[in-house]
């Protein structure tokens, strides 16, 4: 049950109907995260899917964004953003085997990919200076700095929509992942 008390999307401030009319022909709906923010903070809303489009512009797949998604999502304890960026990431090309596997905090079978779910699990749980050799072990699994960076916005951007949905403890519109 929602926290924060939002107006409907239809009553949301006149800048946010764009931002929900580029999700609904993207998505075909508006997520219940994405009407929240929107209809508090369309620049909220507008920075989130900036980033997104930013992070899609560069060198990391479609699939290697949505592992890191689901599991510092699952790392989190975002049970809305582990549904969504699961069933994403079954639209991108993860199997339900490797889903399962980020979702649980296991190893999945492709190392390079591990090595930057690692990466990104341990970015997500530090509050200091990573070490020096927690970065140089996703370079050494062949990710290149710049895909560092951009698994960094990764997960700023999931971290920001992680916060969201905790705080409010947005209802999940999107199937329970088994």
């Amino acid at each position: 049950m929602s926290r924060l008390t939002a107006p409907a999307i239809a009553d949301a401030p006149a800048v946010a109907q764009p931002l929900f009319d580029a999700i609904r022909k993207g998505a075909g709906k508006v997520p219940n995260a994405y009407a929240l923010i929107g209809a508090l903070s369309p620049a909220a809303l507008k920075v989130a899917m900036e980033g997104d489009a930013a992070l899609s512009r560069g060198t990391l797949s479609k699939v290697e964004i949505e592992a890191i998604r689901v599991a510092v999502s699952a790392q989190n304890g975002c049970d809305y953003c582990v549904a969504a960026h699961s069933a994403i990431g079954r639209m991108v090309g993860l199997k339900a085997d490797e889903l399962r596997q980020l979702r649980g905090g296991d190893r999945v079978e492709d190392v390079k990919r591990q090595a930057l779910v690692d990466f990104a699990r341990h970015v997500t749980s530090t509050t200091g200076t990573v070490a020096a050799e927690r970065v140089q072990a996703v370079l050494d699994a062949g990710w290149t700095s710049a895909q560092v960076v951009e698994a960094m916005l990764a997960i700023a951007l999931i971290g920001f929509t992680n916060l969201v949905n905790r705080v409010n403890d947005t209802d999940v519109d999107f199937p329970v992942p088994v």
